[in-house]
Formats: C-alpha cells, sequence, structure tokens
C-alpha cells in the first residue's frame, strides 16, 4: 500500500483486493461468498464494485474466510477512506491550536465519598 502512494497511485478499494487478491484466484463466485457469509448477493457486488466500505462485522466474515485479520481489511478501508477525504477537502483555512489555549484540567484530588 506504501508503495502505490510513494508512486502517487491511491489506495485500491478493498473490494478491489477482495476481488484480485482472493475471489478471481480462487474461483469464488459473488453467490458463493454471499451464501457463505448468509448476506445477500448484492451486499458482496457493491462491496466488490467499490460502492460501500468493508463494516466491522464484514472484515470479521472476510478475515475468518480468508485467513487474514479484520484489521487488515479495516486498514484497507480507512487508507481508501482518508485517501479519498485529503482530496475532496481543503485544509488550508485550518491552522492548529497553539498551546496556550489548551485547557488545563484540575490536579486536585477528588474525595472520596463513603455510603
Amino acid at each position: 500500500m506504501k508503495e502505490r502512494l510513494k508512486r502517487g497511485l491511491p489506495p485500491s478499494h478493498p473490494g478491489f483486493i477482495l476481488k484480485e487478491m482472493y475471489l478471481t484466484p480462487m474461483e469464488i463466485t459473488l453467490t458463493e461468498l454471499a451464501s457463505k457469509f448468509k448476506v445477500a448477493r448484492k451486499t458482496i457486488s457493491e462491496l466488490v464494485n467499490g460502492k460501500v466500505a468493508v463494516s466491522a462485522e464484514m472484515s470479521l466474515r472476510l478475515a475468518k474466510a480468508f485467513n487474514t485479520t479484520p484489521e487488515f481489511w479495516l486498514n484497507l478501508q480507512r487508507n481508501y477512506d482518508l485517501f479519498a477525504a485529503s482530496n475532496k477537502i481543503s485544509l488550508t483555512d485550518i491552522r492548529p491550536f497553539s498551546k496556550g489555549l489548551a485547557v488545563k484540567t484540575s490536579t486536585k484530588k477528588r474525595k472520596k465519598i463513603v455510603l
């Protein structure tokens, strides 16, 4: 993933990774995967086509089915989302808060109330 960014390429959607690295090489159809996961075929189709994000629940299913981790799938999604967001919004007008504006919290110990 980092190599793609170094080359100026955006991160791939997790659905693309699912299709290219797992479904196609393993000859698994969308219908088979949907049946195994007990979800609608449309759900898998939308994921593979990059129309929906990988949810926490889906990451658990994918991890179990393909011997990966849920974090793998969620990190793919996070990287994709952050890249997309960074190209969508401008942060030029936002400045960091100065250190002097930080709200200090009280360091006094609170008394225990015994009932």
